[in-house]
């Protein structure tokens, strides 16, 4: 039986500074941004991630993207 997969829901996630720890070194929190188009090419997500980067008054590390979807067998 064929199985299809439809993409529902993607969000953005950055790893920001959130203090140190107890080594000094510098600690991060993720700060998620849900919303984002379900269309949207890899390129316009990063670039966004940019901007959001640029007005933030603690440094970032990583970003991710999390896609949800569905599975229906038809």
């Amino acid at each position: 039986m064929a199985t299809t997969k439809t993409l529902r829901t993607v969000t953005l996630t950055m790893e920001v500074e959130n203090g140190v720890d107890s080594s000094g070194a510098p600690a991060f929190k993720k700060k998620n941004y849900s919303g984002v188009k379900p269309s949207a090419i890899p390129e316009d997500i990063y670039a966004v991630a940019a901007a959001i980067k640029s007005v933030l008054s603690v440094g970032t590390r990583s970003l991710y993207v999390t896609e949800n979807s569905d599975l229906a067998q038809v």
